[in-house]
């Protein structure tokens, strides 16, 4: 269990804010959604990538409250259909995430497979606000890599049902210590980790936003 320190929060809040994201705090998962209502605007585009700190938040039963056009991807039956509302999330008011890992210094660290979702976060939504517990904060980049490769992935394909060797072992195949590893792992048609994207300084002030939670949430 994590412990909270609130010197960390606001070391990394000052940080984020220096590299142009908007920061917030908040004490437990249940203020999340008024803290995102504050957010938003009725008849916006809304969507999201694949995330249990959001669900963990009840931000999702926000989304669909009808106030909002919510771009269901649950809803998609076919390939065809989740291939379109993955385009046409390049275009929503807001696009919801949580961060595989945030830094101390204020850098996010976002690893994806079908990279949906680092390809919004990088371009296409006006805004994109990031859910993260306080578990997903750590010191630097080796740190960041440490946790993708040894706690987040291995829990996601795991969920997901994805047969690769993290899935099976518990973690990467090449979980190092530090981010010389970062993009090394294993050759399985099904590996989740493809994509390394690393935010820092944004040059659009406050586009991505990230919200802080004083409580463990997701992986």
């Amino acid at each position: 269990m994590e412990t909270l320190d609130r010197n960390i929060i606001e070391t990394t809040m000052k940080n984020l804010r220096r590299n142009n994201m908007a920061a917030y705090f908040v004490e437990t998962a249940a203020e999340v959604p008024a803290l995102v209502e504050s957010l938003l605007h009725d008849g916006d585009t809304v969507t999201h990538g694949g995330s249990e700190s959001i669900k963990e938040c009840g931000v999702i039963d926000l989304l669909k409250s009808g106030r909002y056009r919510y771009l269901d991807r649950s809803a998609a039956v076919s390939a065809d259909e989740v291939e379109q509302l993955y385009r046409e999330a390049c275009f929503a008011d807001a696009y919801f995430a949580s961060a595989n890992a945030v830094t101390e210094s204020g850098l996010l660290y976002n690893v994806d497979g079908n990279s949906n979702r680092v390809s919004a976060i990088l371009y296409g939504p006006k805004s994109v606000i990031f859910i993260c517990g306080y578990n997903k904060i750590v010191k630097n980049l080796d740190e960041a890599t440490y946790r993708v490769k040894r706690i987040a992935s291995p829990k996601n394909t795991q969920r997901l049902g994805i047969a690769t060797y993290c899935s099976s072992a518990g973690e990467c195949l090449a979980a190092g210590s530090d981010a010389s590893y970062m993009c090394d792992g294993c050759n399985s048609p099904g590996r989740i980790c493809c994509n390394y994207v690393i935010s820092a300084k944004q040059r659009h002030k406050d586009r991505m936003k990230v919200i802080l939670v004083g409580e463990q949430l997701g992986y």
